[in-house]
């Protein structure tokens, strides 16, 4: 079976259509990273306690959804196509995304609930839509160095589209709808939502399967949870990942703030976020070279030491400046990428670690609970940037005082620098290393 996978190796240009995908699930997954909880706060008026708070349940549920998703993949998606479901909900999506930005007048209990339900919606579709995406990633190809490849092009798509969400979001929106900040989000949303459906309709119809599984599913999810639980790659690997989200969510989520508020340039905030995406997209080439040659988990270490370094000279230097300030964050969206590309090179990998170990060939469950414990991580990182940001005295669209400023900035570097050494720590434990790669 694995010769005759291997003798069907896809084309680059089948490989790329494929990965092109990401561009479009990055459009929305972006925009609500970078923007959504702003949106919430300085457009609509929510204030960041309650706003956080309903973006850490939202994300927590997404989680939830992809991991039923998964769950029900490995259940029955020997009967299904999953390039078929990437075109049945390509449309549903989008909706659900403009649905999320649609602005609520006020910000009373219910306009909070209606606004916090949209992002439920949103969320549930895009777990229905991007987890086959996912799982499709391990049965593209059965090469190694094709699903390096996938995930590789995959982030400079995604590079490419955070670019687009952070540079064009609120000039675009303005230019379509006015200068009301809320209008301008949501008719940013409708733009991105109308490319985002067409490509993933593209890519679901040109979908073929070249690594089908070489085992049957487990039985039940019972099973698919046993065998993951004995997976030590996938534990470690998912362990050092979230402690990897925790801390990036607290610095990305904290840009929009940071320049508003400490450097008084809010544009530059926006600029900062597209600065941020286009070193991405020179630096994925860069660590997929040095993955080949010094191996995945070294990377991550390698990545993790360059954000921690970045890190302490945050804390011993006082960026006061626009420029200083972005150039430290392009800096640590190189690391952000190296941990990133290690991360999404390496889970297929344990699908077929955790097949020789127990013996159980799971796919749509690694995929679901992967993204599970991202949700809880995203939904964990935010909620600890608005709990502290209000415990400072933070007050949207006012002046901070010195006090909250300083207690803003502590918060900005010391949650990051611990959780990414915690992410060593468990990628050590890894039992994936350099032929990982």
């Amino acid at each position: 079976m694995r010769k005759q996978a291997a003798a069907a190796r896809p084309s680059r240009l089948r490989l790329l259509l494929f990965a092109f995908g990401d561009f479009a699930f990055n459009l929305y997954w972006q925009s609500i990273m970078l923007f959504l909880l702003f949106y919430y706060t300085d457009a609509i008026g929510i204030s960041i306690g309650v706003a956080a708070t309903t973006y850490m349940v939202a994300s927590i549920w997404d989680g939830i959804a992809n991991f039923a998703a998964g769950a029900l993949l490995d259940r029955f998606g020997d009967r299904v196509r999953y390039g078929a479901l990437l075109v049945a909900g390509a449309i549903p999506l989008g909706l659900t995304f403009m649905l999320a930005y649609r602005p609520l007048p006020g910000s009373s209990g219910l306009a909070i609930s209606a606004i916090f339900g949209a992002h439920l919606l949103f969320r549930t579709a895009y777990a229905g839509v991007n987890v086959p995406y996912l799982a499709m990633t391990a049965r593209i190809s059965a090469n190694g160095q094709d699903r390096a490849f996938v995930a590789g092009m995959r982030m400079l798509f995604g590079t490419a589209a955070a670019v687009t969400v952070a540079l064009t979001t609120v000039p675009l929106g303005s230019w379509l709808a006015g200068a009301r900040l809320a209008d301008a989000y949501f008719a940013a949303a409708t733009v991105f939502a109308c490319a985002g459906a067409l490509i993933l309709i593209l890519v679901g119809a040109s979908y073929r399967e070249c690594a089908p599984p070489q085992r049957p599913p487990p039985g039940n999810l019972r099973a698919a949870l046993v065998s993951l639980s004995r997976n030590r790659s996938f534990v470690a690997l998912n362990a050092a990942m979230m402690a990897m989200i925790v801390a990036i969510t607290v610095l990305n989520k904290s840009t929009l703030y940071y320049f508003k508020y400490v450097l008084n340039d809010p544009a530059g905030g926006q600029l900062a976020l597209g600065v941020m995406g286009l070193v991405s997209g020179i630096s994925i080439p860069l660590w997929m070279l040095l993955g080949r040659v010094l191996g995945l988990r070294t990377i991550w270490m390698v990545a993790a030491g360059l954000g921690v370094g970045g890190l302490l000279l945050f804390i011993g230097v006082q960026f006061d400046q626009p420029r200083t300030m972005q150039a430290f964050l392009a800096g640590m969206q190189v690391a952000s990428i190296g941990l990133n590309f290690v991360f999404w090179a390496m889970l297929p990998n344990t699908i077929e670690y955790g097949e020789q170990a127990t013996g159980v060939h799971v796919e749509g469950t690694v995929f679901g609970l992967a993204a599970l414990l991202q949700r809880i991580a995203i939904g964990i990182a935010t909620a600890i940037l608005g709990w502290s940001f209000e415990s400072a005295g933070y007050v949207a669209n006012a002046r901070q005082s010195a006090a909250t400023l300083a207690d803003m900035r502590t918060t900005i570097a010391s949650v990051p620098l611990l959780f990414l050494a915690l992410s060593c720590t468990a990628m050590m434990l890894n039992p994936l290393g350099r032929r990982s790669s």
